[in-house]
Order: C-alpha cells, then sequence, then structure tokens
C-alpha cells in the first residue's frame, strides 16, 4: 500500500491540528482587553468577552449565566477594581487565574487630576501655560451638578489604559506568557503573536504621531473624562468635558455656561460616544460652529480579530482628527 505522506510532513500535519485544536478558555471583561487577546490567541483560539460592547462597565449588573462563564475560564483578565466595579465579589469563588491588568509593572498609569499631556509629553509648552488653568476651571465647572463624578474623582485611577498603544504591548506581553503556561505546545506561537503585534503597535503609534502633529492645540469637547491615554500619547488636550449625568437634564444655568464656553472657542468639535448622541449635544451646539463626531472607546461594532485592536485605536485617531481638521 502505498504511503501517502512522509513523516515529516505527517508531524507537521500534526502539529498543525494542535495549534487549531488548543481549547484555553480566555474570558476578559470588556472588548478591548478581547481585542488584545484576539491578537495573542490569532491561529490558535478565540476569547470571549464578558460584557456587551454597548453595557456600563460601572454598573453591569451580572447573570447567573455571567457568574458560571466567570468560574470556568482557565484565564480571565479585567481592569481592576477602578472600573468593573461589580466584579470583586464574585471573583473570590474563582479557581483559574485571574488579573486585574491594572497591576502590572510597567504600565503607564494617569489619575484623573494629572498634568495635562502636553507636560507629560515634554513638549508644547507655550500651547499648555496658556490654557491650564483655564482648563481646569473648565473641567470642574462642566462635571458641577453630574451625578456621576464620584468616578473621575481627582487622585483616583483612569481606568481607561487601554487607550495607550504602550499599554496594549504590555498587556499582550503578560497574555502571551500566561497562556504559554497553560499551553505549551502552542507557546511559540503565543510569543510570535505578541512580538507581531508590538511591531504593528509601534508602526501605528508613528502613524499617529505624524497625523497630529499640526492639529495640536485646536479645541475640541467631549462628553466623557475618557480619552487622556491617547491625548497625552500624541500630545492632544481636551478644552472640557460636558458631562450629561446619565439621561437627566443639567439646569438651564449649567447649559448656558457650556454653550458660552463653545462660543468662546470659536469653530470646535464635540465629541460623544455611541451607542447614543446625548440629548444635550444639540441643546449644547444649536447654532453654533461646531462638528459633532463619536468616538469609540470600546470598539462597539469591531469584528473580533487579530488586528481588531488596531482598528480601534486607529479609528478613534481618524475621528478626532477628520475634525479637528476640518475646522
Amino acid at each position: 500500500m502505498k504511503r501517502l505522506f512522509s513523516l515529516p510532513l505527517l508531524a507537521a500535519l500534526l502539529a498543525c491540528s494542535a495549534v487549531a485544536q488548543a481549547d484555553i478558555r480566555v474570558l476578559t471583561s470588556i472588548k478591548p482587553l478581547q481585542l488584545i487577546a484576539a491578537a495573542v490567541q490569532d491561529g490558535v483560539g478565540t476569547p470571549d468577552v464578558l460584557l456587551p460592547a454597548s453595557a456600563s462597565a460601572h454598573h453591569y449588573a451580572l447573570r447567573p449565566s455571567d457568574v458560571r462563564r466567570i468560574r470556568e475560564a482557565e484565564l480571565f483578565y479585567w481592569i481592576g477594581p477602578d472600573l468593573e466595579t461589580f466584579l470583586p465579589p464574585v471573583l473570590k469563588g474563582r479557581s483559574g487565574a485571574t488579573l486585574a491588568v491594572q497591576q502590572l509593572p510597567g504600565l503607564t498609569l494617569r489619575h484623573f487630576g494629572d498634568a495635562p499631556a502636553s507636560e507629560e509629553a515634554g513638549e508644547h509648552d507655550e500651547h499648555d501655560e496658556h490654557g491650564h488653568d483655564a482648563h481646569e476651571h473648565e473641567t470642574a465647572a462642566a462635571h458641577d451638578e453630574d451625578e456621576h463624578d464620584h468616578d473621575h474623582r481627582p487622585g483616583s485611577l483612569d481606568a481607561h489604559l487601554w487607550l495607550l498603544p504602550a499599554n496594549a504591548r504590555v498587556i499582550a506581553e503578560r497574555m502571551a506568557s500566561d497562556l504559554a503556561a497553560a499551553d505549551p505546545t502552542n507557546a511559540a506561537r503565543y510569543q510570535a503573536n505578541s512580538a507581531a503585534f508590538a511591531q504593528r503597535l509601534e508602526a501605528l503609534d508613528g502613524r499617529l504621531g505624524e497625523r497630529f502633529g499640526g492639529l495640536r492645540g485646536k479645541p475640541f469637547f467631549v462628553f466623557h473624562e475618557a480619552y487622556d491615554y491617547f491625548e497625552a500619547a500624541y500630545g492632544l488636550r481636551h478644552a472640557g468635558v460636558f458631562s450629561a449625568g446619565g439621561e437627566a437634564q443639567p439646569g438651564a444655568r449649567h447649559v448656558a455656561a457650556m454653550r458660552e464656553r463653545l462660543q468662546q472657542a470659536g469653530p470646535s468639535c464635540v465629541f460623544s460616544e455611541p451607542p447614543a448622541r446625548p440629548r444635550l449635544a444639540e441643546t449644547l451646539t444649536r447654532g453654533l460652529p461646531v462638528r459633532m463626531a463619536e468616538l469609540d472607546v470600546l470598539g462597539v461594532n469591531l469584528t473580533v480579530g487579530a488586528r481588531g485592536y488596531e482598528q480601534l485605536v486607529e479609528d478613534l485617531g481618524d475621528t478626532l482628527a477628520d475634525c479637528l481638521q476640518a475646522l
């Protein structure tokens, strides 16, 4: 009987089969961490995510099926108690490996009230000196009467740490190490994926740095103080925060003060987040030279895949840059 495969070829096929059949159950709390894990697991497995992309990571109500998935996952990654405040009681019952990524050594962490991005970058000092005091006053005024201000207390950790590409690289390296230990057969693949991810992030960082080179100092406002990591990376700085306080409409005095700030800024951009634009947005911007756009920090509509995280960051950068360039 003729032998169809040589022994070396058969060994290679078996190795490929082992890679494809790896069954390490990786669960992340939010989609951005899932996208990073997908880059590391590329060709080996697909990570799962706990929260729907549009759900609030601060106030999510776990279902029994969610608790079961947390307990069954072999590796579970979450940002930490500064973001997913509902998770610590549930995680006490887990037997699998659990990591709050905010505790990883090597991360760059920011806190609300930190020095502006331009100071940390050591450049654009003239712009920063001109706007520092005004920015502090504007941000405080915008948060006045905001029911959700407890999430952004001065000095508390800004948990949107995934928006700094350098932090994503650190997280991916740890995920690759954990996966290699849990699945030694595919260890080399995880490490190679992590290294390739780091190279792509370096290239992306360079492209974004060039894109924002001539846009620093152009005014923009946000509805959620979630972008400081991204701003710090590229020398940007929001001019103010319009906290909408959930569905509650702020008082007339508060709205008038915010409109005055927009009028003083002149042509500017105002960014909200999907899935729904705050009702306050139309009231604030009506009749003013303001451009509205959405910044998606969670990748709500992105397909989970090896390049999903890069797409999240690139989309964020493109939306910001396109609006600022049009001013």
